[in-house]
C-alpha cells in the first residue's frame, strides 16, 4: 500500500459525512507505519473505544470506512477466527465490526458486519510480522502472495457490501 496522508485518509470515507471525516482521529504515526506490509490502514479511535477506521487502496483510489463495535460487549463475541485474514485469536482478539452502508441505504440505518482482528493488523499477521497473543495462523499450502490475495479479496468483498 502506498503511504497515505491525513488528507488522503479524510477524503476517502464513503460511509460518513465530510464533517464526521474531518473530526475523526487520524493516527499521528503515519510516517512510521510499515506501508509496504499493509494491505489496508486500520486503527482504533483512542477517544471513542467503540470506533475503528479502515482505509484500503482500491482501483479508484483509497476507500475509507468507519467501523463500530456492537454496543453490548464491545464486539468481543464468541468468535476466534478473523474472516478477513483467517488468523485465530482465542479469548477475544476477534470482534464483530459493523459499518453503516454508503449512500441512501446507510442514511436509512442499514449496516453490514464482518468478524475481524480487533487490532486491525490482518496484513501483519498474514506476513508473519506480528503474532497473535494466543492462537495463530493455520499451516497453509498457499503461498504468501496467495494468502495476501485472499485477504485483500475478503476485505474487498466487505467493502463492496458497504458500497452496495
Amino acid at each position: 500500500m502506498r503511504p497515505l496522508t491525513e488528507q488522503d485518509i479524510r477524503s476517502s470515507f464513503i460511509n460518513c459525512s465530510k464533517g464526521e471525516a474531518k473530526r475523526l482521529a487520524v493516527p499521528r504515526d503515519l510516517g512510521e507505519r510499515p506501508w509496504d506490509d499493509l494491505d489496508f490502514l486500520g486503527w482504533r479511535d483512542p477517544g471513542a473505544p467503540d470506533r475503528s477506521y479502515l482505509v484500503a487502496e482500491r482501483e479508484d483510489g483509497p476507500v475509507g470506512v468507519a467501523l463500530r463495535f456492537p454496543a453490548s460487549r464491545r464486539g468481543f463475541l464468541h468468535r476466534s477466527l478473523c474472516s478477513v485474514c483467517l488468523t485465530t485469536h482465542p479469548g477475544g482478539g476477534v470482534s464483530l465490526m459493523t459499518a453503516r452502508k454508503a449512500g441512501p441505504a446507510g442514511r436509512e440505518g442499514n449496516s453490514v458486519g464482518v468478524y475481524m482482528c480487533t487490532d486491525l493488523a490482518c496484513s501483519l499477521y498474514v506476513r508473519g510480522k506480528k503474532a497473535p497473543q494466543s492462537g495463530g495462523r493455520f499451516e497453509e499450502s498457499l503461498s504468501l502472495e496467495e494468502q495476501i490475495a485472499r485477504t485483500t479479496g475478503n476485505l474487498n468483498a466487505f467493502l463492496d457490501k458497504i458500497r452496495a
